[in-house]
């Protein structure tokens, strides 16, 4: 028992720290390389070590009915995702854009309203336009307001983008396993990525080590890691207990990016992200029904 609580802890230690590190490694690999060839990189660099993966445990491939749904979900859910967080995170500190992302659970909330009837009760509304103050508040502490609002808009919308990749996984979740479908559009939001290959080989060539160790991070472990480690837990604890705990991610993504980068959240910023935040668990917590439509956020999140 007591090596089972061990092994739980590490796990959880993995998902927070690791997930929560994903936001200033971007900052950091932003420094030398562009949004576009950041996102590819990172997913080149998952997908081929999850190729690897999928040769060693003699993975099955999809069945063909279900590619275009599966290329779709990828793109939504990784090419888009990161390349809008990317963008965003150029005018937004990392700490910031690890709160903002925390709207994720909410678009998924109403998208499962709005396609497949899922209660959207009063608590929910209450902890939406919770959250929805505390991303206004964010936006009027960022200190170049134009740039930084716009890229708190292109956060937010890699927020919904990635929303709508969880809400429509769960039937291929179900047929396929988590490990093989997560792994299977990873490489189908890298195949689209690579329309962005011409110019990569130069940037690399340029970039500071610092910058291409961090993506090389970036792709190796955020990518790929925090997914097994939370397919470990869930087998354990169930989904819904292990999902609660990753709320914790925004926090230590404040911490890691003051140490790694520097950045001193401005007060008013960090006050709405603790407001926004709020809003989040206020409606996942208030009502245990609202929690099943957490699994799938937390059960594939990626920075």
């Amino acid at each position: 028992m007591q090596k089972k609580t061990v092994r739980i802890g590490i796990s959880y230690s993995l998902m927070i720290g690791l997930w929560a590190s994903a936001f200033p490694g971007i900052r950091a690999g932003l420094e030398s390389y562009t949004p576009e060839h950041l996102a590819l990189f990172r997913l080149l660099i998952g997908s081929m070590a999850l190729l690897v993966f999928a040769v060693l445990t003699h993975m099955r491939l999809p069945d063909m009915k279900d590619i275009p749904a599966i290329l779709s979900l990828g793109f939504l859910g990784f090419a888009l995702y990161h390349i809008l967080l990317n963008i965003g995170e150029k005018t937004v500190s990392a700490g910031t854009a690890s709160l903002l992302v925390t709207m994720t659970p909410i678009f998924s909330a109403m998208l499962s309203r709005l396609f497949f009837g899922e209660h959207f009760g009063l608590y929910k509304w209450i902890g939406s336009i919770i959250s929805l103050l505390g991303v206004s508040i964010i936006s009027f502490g960022a200190g170049n307001y134009t740039n930084s609002v716009n890229g708190i808009l292109l956060i937010l919308l890699a927020a919904f983008s990635e929303s709508i990749y969880f809400v429509f996984q769960a039937r291929y979740i179900k047929k396929y396993g988590f490990i093989p479908f997560v792994t299977f559009t990873i490489w189908g939001g890298t195949i689209p990525m690579l329309v962005f290959l011409p110019g990569l080989g130069e940037e690399f060539l340029n970039a500071s080590m610092n910058s291409t160790l961090s993506i090389v991070y970036l792709g190796l472990l955020p990518t790929v890691v925090p997914y097994f480690a939370l397919a470990y837990v869930t087998s354990l604890v169930g989904a819904s207990e292990a999902a609660i705990s990753l709320y914790l991610t925004p926090a230590v993504a404040l911490a890691i990016s003051w140490v790694w980068l520097g950045e001193v959240p401005a007060f008013i910023a960090l006050t709405g992200g603790m407001v926004t935040v709020a809003g989040v668990c206020f409606t996942y917590l208030t009502v245990n029904k609202t929690i099943n439509i957490l699994n799938p956020y937390f059960l594939s999140k990626k920075q």
